[in-house]
């Protein structure tokens, strides 16, 4: 899954901008211009998806950008998002994912948090342990 998601900016009469996702209703911010506003969408959206992996639902997919901006999770972020919804999608427990990759359920809980610090090739390690793989993808700025 391609970890992007379609956000919309609306002006606000006393100036700046509202930012709000279609796909995660969660994610609400705002910022004094286009530019502060689309800084501040990925911290929202990030801390947004965290709790559908605090919760362990199922994550959002992205809807095609229809009139809005497409704004990117973080590497890091998207990497531990994907570890989650593989976890998700195969129904393994934080313990069960601990025990394949020789780590307790807090390191497994820390891991999976998309605001926590990790090494990445400890996350290529996870996903891999999930029959995952990652691929990474460059585009141009927006």
């Amino acid at each position: 899954m391609r970890y992007a998601y379609p956000a919309l900016l609306t002006p606000e009469e006393e100036g700046g901008f509202s930012v709000s996702f279609p796909d995660v209703p969660e994610a609400l911010t705002q910022g004094d211009d286009e530019t502060e506003a689309l800084d501040m969408a990925r911290d929202a959206l990030v801390a947004a998806l965290s709790f559908y992996v605090d919760r362990g639902d199922a994550l959002p997919a992205p809807s095609a950008v229809d009139g809005g901006r497409l704004v990117p999770v973080p590497a890091l972020a998207a990497a531990k998002l994907a570890l989650h919804a593989a976890k998700v999608e195969q129904g393994i427990s934080n313990s069960e994912l601990g025990r394949r990759l020789g780590k307790d359920e807090k390191e497994v809980r820390r891991l999976l948090d998309p605001t926590h610090g990790s090494r990445f090739e400890v996350l290529e390690a996870a996903l891999a342990a999930l029959g995952r793989q990652v691929v990474l993808e460059v585009d141009a700025a927006a």
